[in-house]
């Protein structure tokens, strides 16, 4: 094996949906092992909203490499090429761009991901996406451009709906994924997915991806089976965030207390 295998393009090519764990808060690889023992797929390492650092973040994204869970990575709005440039060569497999508004972002977001001719990527050696073993530029271009540098347009705004098909349409672009809660909340319909507003988005989002031939995904719909089953088997959606650290670990602290019996008496010990 010369470059590591992306379980996204693997299970779109299968019709089947990538299942992606979300890591916020965890920087201690065991929970990447888990995860993968679990049954995911990849791993969506949030450096928008989480509070990683670059070493966490390339720690987590080689370890995902080694136990066969492919390690993508969301990025701060706006962060520059330069910050994206050493999450890839730190290991990640894709960058998912929040925010995106336009064919003009999407389009941005290709270029800083990709190597020259397609974008302006800089060149390194010893990537761990090829097992830290020497390759020669036009394979690490050519392999990069096409298996490792996955791009990933969020739509987050009523305005990027509106545009969905000609984001959609961006050379480049392999994924438009829906940043569920934000997107509700601009349409003016906050954490109500079941509302018609939220789900008219979503199929418009969804026809823009089959249109282009891109695979569509979806973030931010936890614990909902019936919004989850419609979102894969309706829109037929390929990639879904289905859950992350910190959403896991507050749930369950929760279940762990409440199922404790309490007390019975008030006598003193």
């Amino acid at each position: 094996m010369t470059l590591y295998s992306n379980k996204l393009q693997t299970s779109a090519a299968s019709n089947k949906l990538c299942k992606a764990f979300g890591i916020k808060v965890s920087a201690n690889t065991q929970v990447v092992q888990i995860a993968h023992n679990a049954g995911f797929d990849s791993l969506f390492i949030d450096l928008e909203h989480g509070w990683l650092s670059l070493e966490e973040t390339r720690n987590l994204c080689h370890f995902g490499l080694l136990a066969g869970i492919t390690p993508f990575v969301r990025v701060p709005h706006q962060c520059g090429n330069g910050f994206v440039q050493r999450i890839l060569d730190g290991g990640a497999m894709g960058i998912i761009f929040p925010h995106i508004h336009s064919a003009a972002d999407a389009e941005e977001a290709v270029r800083i991901c990709k190597y020259p001719p397609r974008g302006c990527r800089s060149m390194t050696g010893q990537l761990p996406q090829f097992e830290m073993k020497p390759q020669t530029p036009e394979e690490i271009i050519g392999k990069s451009n096409k298996f490792s540098s996955t791009v990933f347009a969020m739509i987050e705004s009523r305005s990027a709906v509106e545009r969905a098909e000609e984001i959609a349409a961006v050379d480049g672009v392999d994924v438009i994924l829906i940043g569920s809660l934000d997107l509700s909340i601009d349409l003016g319909v906050p954490a109500q997915f079941e509302s018609d507003t939220y789900r008219r988005a979503v199929e418009t989002v969804s026809k823009a991806c089959r249109a282009c031939e891109k695979i569509f995904g979806i973030a931010g719909i936890y614990d909902k089976p019936a919004i989850q089953d419609w979102a894969i088997n309706e829109l037929r959606a390929r990639f879904m965030l289905v859950q992350q650290d910190i959403s896991l670990i507050a749930r369950g602290g929760v279940e762990a207390v409440r199922a404790v019996p309490t007390v019975k008496g008030s006598k003193e010990i």
